[in-house]
């Protein structure tokens, strides 16, 4: 990487962003140690002034890695962009060694004994008791394989509680931060984007105790009891979700999730574009995907096609897209727009280009003509089959949902004397906690805070009252001896029996 000095003004932009710490600033101008760069172009990215030229040729005495599409180049003795790597010698070397299990299991949480892993009984129909300083109101013990086992079940209500909303589509519904309302009023915000799907985060304390608390918590009961829910993204679009089932937007129902991103696509697909066309665009609005530029489709020996596009490129055959009502969920409406430039000293008159996205439900075929404009032609039967070869592969689209809750407060005191003991136990592993019978995610830290799959626990387990606050059936199975050390209300409990008391 070399700087243009001229053009510099020092910010440091490209040194605090330097993965290797290869860039100082002198005299309020970026110095290269060439040794330690590796040509990554982070600093190319990020430098604002157009300061930097990456090199084009590698510099003799490195190596190029080959690990992830970024293709550093090595000098001996120095590390990659990513620090994983180094060239000794002329040779790349992994600077951690292969772990066994061994190596590693006395930090990986081996999770409680099977002999607590399921609940004598479950919370569900518990009821509650209120204060906390009284027993549970329900305390069951059993003996399995010889062990006896206590399980405390309470329905607690929870101010700290939350529902985290999966919606598997590629389709923009809004900018990350927007409200999400129930009618007009504000029960949580969009979060982020996973693999294909968009996170929705509606509850939490705060809003739970705010203006709208009782619309937030029967909206968060509602979605966990596998209701359907209308909500709007604030300057975004309408959704209509029900966990289980495919989401629908402004009307729409999303039947596909997408099998990858654009690049993904490219990688998994790679041999069959080959014999499907020419050069393959698959269309995504986070990452589009070029097969002849792509490592994949060199690996495989795809020749180049002269083809550029109009999103900006990452690394080779890897495009950043924008986002859209069009094609894969970008601004593209017209698939041959995606293509800014093609330079027919590489083209070929004749060459085929397919167009799809990521779902393969769009999907377009070009020829090049001689003047190096496109001429849109029928999908051939090999762009139809790869279509649908696509569209085979991806998953249905579902709404699913996770509710979260924190129930290291006062609830503790109704399960033992010394709730310090219990939030201890359950992180130890020696005591089990599940909601309705499953087993949930504990957060690591301070506190008992969990995440439960709502499609886990049997529909309409969860309530709401207003103070406000959620209800949800939770569970803590221990084996007696342990439950008797953290000083468990052992004069409250029963023999368990699974005939249903008469009626008074």
């Amino acid at each position: 990487m070399k700087v243009i000095q001229d053009k510099c003004i020092g910010c440091a932009d490209c040194m605090r962003n330097c993965p290797v710490e290869a860039i100082r600033v002198t005299k309020k101008k970026a110095v290269i140690d060439d040794l330690c760069c590796t040509n990554c172009g982070v600093c190319f990215r990020v430098c604002k002034e157009n300061a930097l030229i990456p090199e084009k040729n590698c510099p003799e005495g490195t190596i190029e890695c080959n690990a992830c599409p970024v293709k550093c180049w090595i000098h001996n003795g120095y590390l990659g962009a990513c620090r994983r790597y180094k060239n000794e010698d002329g040779e790349l070397v992994r600077l951690t060694h292969l772990h066994s299990f061994d190596e590693v299991k006395e930090i990986v949480s081996p999770g409680p004994k099977e002999v607590i892993r399921h609940p004598v009984i479950t919370g569900i129909g518990a009821g509650t008791t209120y204060p906390d300083c009284k027993p549970a109101p329900y305390i069951m013990e059993e003996k399995r394989v010889g062990i006896d086992v206590v399980t405390v079940v309470t329905e607690v209500p929870l101010s700290y509680s939350s529902i985290i909303l999966k919606i598997d589509t590629d389709f923009p519904i809004g900018k990350e931060g927007e409200a999400i309302l129930v009618g007009k009023k504000v029960v949580g915000h969009l979060e982020t984007e996973q693999y294909g799907s968009k996170m929705l985060h509606i509850g939490g304390v705060n809003r739970l105790k705010g203006e709208n608390g009782f619309l937030v918590a029967r909206t968060i009961t509602d979605i966990a009891n596998r209701k359907t829910v209308n909500l709007k993204i604030e300057k975004g679009v309408r959704l209509k979700v029900q966990v289980g089932q495919p989401p629908t937007i402004d009307g729409q129902m999303i039947e596909k999730m997408r099998v990858g991103c654009g690049s993904a696509t490219i990688g998994i697909f790679a041999e069959l574009f080959k014999k499907t066309a020419d050069e393959v665009i698959i269309i995504d609005a986070h990452i589009t995907g070029q097969l002849s530029c792509h490592e994949a489709g060199k690996f495989i020996g795809v020749q180049p096609t002269g083809i550029s596009l109009k999103f900006e490129e990452s690394t080779p055959g890897r495009y950043f897209g924008d986002h859209g009502d069009g094609w894969g969920g970008t601004s593209i409406s017209n698939p041959a727009d995606i293509i800014k430039h093609i330079n027919m000293k590489i083209a070929l008159p004749g060459m085929t280009i397919l167009i799809t996205e990521a779902t393969g439900q769009n999907g377009a075929m070009f020829q090049i003509k001689a003047n190096g404009s496109l001429n849109e032609i029928p999908l051939t039967e090999s762009g139809s089959n790869a279509l649908k070869t696509i569209s085979e592969t991806c998953e249905p689209s579902l709404v699913s949902a996770i509710y979260t809750g924190g129930v290291g407060g006062s609830a503790r005191a109704g399960v033992v004397k010394y709730p310090a003991k219990l939030t201890k136990a359950v992180h130890d592993g020696k005591a089990n906690l599940t909601v309705g019978g499953s087993q949930v995610f504990v957060l690591p830290g301070g506190g008992i805070s969990f995440m439960a799959d709502v499609q886990q626990v049997k529909t309409g387990a969860f309530y709401w009252t207003p103070t406000p606050a959620t209800i949800c059936p939770v569970e803590y199975t221990i084996e007696k001896k342990d439950y008797e050390k953290m000083g468990g209300h052992t004069e409250a409990m029963k023999p368990f029996s699974s005939k249903k008391p008469e009626k008074k």
